[in-house]
């Protein structure tokens, strides 16, 4: 089902939101299109390869024996949200923004938690932390929540002309 004031043509230029700002959506599509592929990239090496050379001992104080379920969870629940706010955002669904933000979230609970069991820190928590973060800042801005990102300039807040008067 397509936004109710969309015109029949699908895809990411056809939502209508509070403000409309098609490089926000297409930034937000690549961003989430980017969570879903990492997510399940990693996913495969958690699964296939334990871990793919993060130490087992990892999991200690854990629920868990091997990156077998983590790397489950990882590629539906993270990956899974990524990807299903991505075909949304381009084919232009009316849920779009909701599976956005249920993807940013997701990311950045996935990383909590991944902190709280393996209790290691790498740079790679920090970047998809802000992935995650900048997904809910977009679809924030996209709903008009923080309109500063998406509204086009006003007149008075034109750079000023450097050539000189006179």
């Amino acid at each position: 089902m397509a936004w109710p004031s969309c015109p029949r043509t699908p895809g990411p230029l056809a939502i209508h939101l509070p403000i409309s700002n098609r490089p926000i959506v297409r930034i937000l599509i690549v961003l989430v299109l980017f969570g879903a592929v990492s997510s399940l990239a990693g996913a495969v090496l958690a699964i296939a390869a334990n871990g793919a050379g993060v130490p087992v001992e990892y999991l200690t104080n854990s629920p868990f024996s091997s990156y077998f379920a983590p790397g489950l969870i990882l590629g539906v629940v993270v990956g899974g949200t990524q990807l299903a706010a991505a075909t949304a955002l381009l084919a232009g669904r009316r849920a779009a923004l909701l599976l956005s933000a249920v993807a940013g979230f997701g990311m950045l609970i996935w990383i909590f938690v991944e902190l709280a069991i393996i209790r290691q820190y790498s740079w790679l928590q920090t970047a998809y932390f802000i992935l995650g973060g900048l997904e809910l800042i977009l679809v924030l801005a996209l709903l008009g929540v923080i309109p500063a990102l998406v509204a086009p300039l006003r007149e008075s807040d034109k750079p000023l002309s450097s050539t000189p008067v006179g």
